[in-house]
């Protein structure tokens, strides 16, 4: 099937049935408008992200920008916001996959972040049918039925929804603007607002966003650019986009103010994205000889430099009179054993309890069984209330708090193995199309995964990075332990019926994401790379 590019505009992709619906040659020429106008700030960004890295590297700790004092100590607020977001109590995200796009609406959750990020395996197919799949959903078109013959269709009463487009760091490797990849977010956001923002409006329930993995508020400002010329494009007022901002770098938390600011007119407040956070910390001071994280199972919420980057974000949003949302519990409702369920679930309500105790508006869940459950611990807090924007978190929180990198231990070899296991798991499954993945009782997707693979790359290089039985991390160590957790993984997976052929390539690449002197930023960059 052949569709009608515009100048400049190349696709190298099979266009299957449907998708000319989508790559029409108006949504593509608005996507080379937006990629001409700004491609060039995006890797003035990503180069001013290596730039930084290297100070850090070198020994500098990040802290407030003193030529953003005036912000953060301004009389502003955010522009108002709609009805539609103002109650946000529990928030269902999942990729953006039929089935999963019908169970997350009908969910009974008040809002849906769709993902083509870090719950999607960001191949072609899944792009694009995802742009399919939302095109029909807004309509209230879209239907589902499995291999059993049964049939999804979305309820009358469904969740808002909110769109969450690739990060800055991601290209779509199939599309070109004058010879140039066009980057990965544009294109997801391009599409999917130039032909359905209207048809939202009209529904009751505009354009509206999640903003993932920035770094600074020049990477929100590069954001509410886009989002203006956007709005002119299609003739909206500009203020109707709306979005929410993921703090989940550790870089982000010192500029939490200016990034709503940066997006003040079009700003849907900040989310607490933990998972990212963690991979963040790791990132960012991996070179440094007093930083190492002891195992993922022990970094909650609760540790200190956890707690105090969640209670700031609170602090920041209801100052700016803008929503504080809460992050996503790795835990889900757990088939066949009733023990180890009762205990994921009183896991997931002590988490919305804090959340909501703190002063969150709203917190995340990661599958539909567990809405009821968020939704009343919410509730005990807040009442009839859509919110709790009047709560104000007293103190104040910097760089003694959200660099006190605690507990440093425990490392163990279960913890170690556990890492290695759930990397090669995520990744071959990654590989195979599908990015969010229960895999022992926990919903795992790329962040994560992330965290698996740094922090066995951290345990290796750091001095720290010592079991507590005493023996050090080693690449002598981990390789055969690879070998040993690739079998595990095959047998799990050939025992569920699934296809084991991408599991070898996952192991290669963990292994050389896990154990190569020079730290790849990102492991999705050579995994997208690696796929079709």
């Amino acid at each position: 099937m052949s569709l009608n590019l515009p100048a400049g505009v190349q696709i190298t992709a099979p266009i299957q049935p449907q998708y000319e619906s989508i790559l029409t040659t108006e949504a593509l020429e608005f996507v080379a408008k937006l990629h001409r106008a700004f491609e060039g700030r995006r890797q003035e960004l990503l180069k001013a992200r290596v730039a930084r890295q290297a100070r850090i590297d070198a020994g500098e700790m990040p802290d407030f920008l003193p030529e953003t004092k005036a912000i953060r100590e301004g009389d502003w607020k955010i522009a108002p916001l709609p009805k539609a977001l103002e109650r946000r109590r529990t928030e269902i995200t999942g990729p953006v996959e039929a089935k999963m796009i019908i169970n997350a609406y009908n969910s009974g959750a008040d809002s849906y972040m769709t993902d083509f990020e870090d719950s999607n395996s960001p191949n072609w197919d899944n792009q694009i049918q995802g742009q399919v799949n939302l095109y029909q959903a807004i309509r209230r078109q879209l239907s589902f039925k499995n291999e059993a013959g049964k049939e999804y269709k979305l309820n009358d009463q469904i969740a808002t929804l909110q769109i969450r487009p690739r990060g800055w760091h991601l290209d779509e490797k199939h599309v070109t603007v004058d010879g140039q990849r066009v980057a990965g977010g544009i294109f997801d956001f391009a599409l999917v607002f130039f032909h359905n923002a209207k048809e939202q409006i009209a529904r009751g329930a505009g354009p509206f966003y999640y903003l993932p993995k920035m770094e600074s508020h020049l990477e929100a400002r590069l954001w509410n650019d886009i989002f203006v010329m956007a709005q002119d494009h299609i003739g909206l007022p500009q203020g109707t986009i709306k979005a929410t901002v993921l703090v989940e770098t550790i870089l982000a938390t010192f500029e939490m103010e200016e990034i709503l600011y940066e997006l003040r007119n079009h700003s849907a407040g900040l989310n607490a994205g933990r998972w990212d956070y963690i991979f963040s910390c790791i990132k960012k001071f991996k070179k440094n000889k007093d930083f190492c994280l002891a195992q993922r199972g022990v970094i909650t919420m609760e540790v200190p430099f956890m707690r105090s980057y969640a209670l700031a974000l609170v602090q920041a949003c209801h100052k700016r009179g803008a929503p504080a949302m809460g992050g996503m519990s790795a835990l889900i409702p757990i088939k066949n054993d009733p023990v180890a369920n009762e205990k994921a679930l009183a896991g997931i309500r002590h988490d919305k309890a804090r959340d909501a105790r703190d002063g969150f508006d709203g917190g995340w869940v990661a599958h539909p069984g567990l809405v009821s459950i968020a939704h009343e611990e919410f509730v005990k807090v807040l009442g009839d209330k859509p919110n709790q924007w009047e709560k104000q978190v007293e103190g104040s929180f910097g760089p003694k708090d959200w660099l006190n990198f605690q507990p440093e231990q425990p490392i163990t070899e279960t913890g170690l193995r556990n890492n290695i296991n759930v990397g090669i798991h995520y990744l071959g499954s990654w590989l195979a199309g599908n990015g969010c993945v229960p895999i022992h009782n926990l919903m795992e997707d790329a962040a994560t995964a992330e965290i698996s693979r740094s922090q066995v790359w951290q345990w290796v290089v750091s001095p720290k990075g010592i079991l507590d039985d005493g023996r050090k991390v080693t690449v002598e160590m981990v390789r055969p332990m690879i070998a040993e957790e690739l079998a595990k993984v095959k047998a799990t997976v050939a025992a569920q019926g699934e296809d084991t052929a991408t599991y070898d390539q996952a192991a290669v690449i963990f292994d050389k994401m896990s154990l190569t002197p020079d730290y790849p930023e990102f492991l999705t960059l050579p995994l997208y790379e690696a796929m079709a």
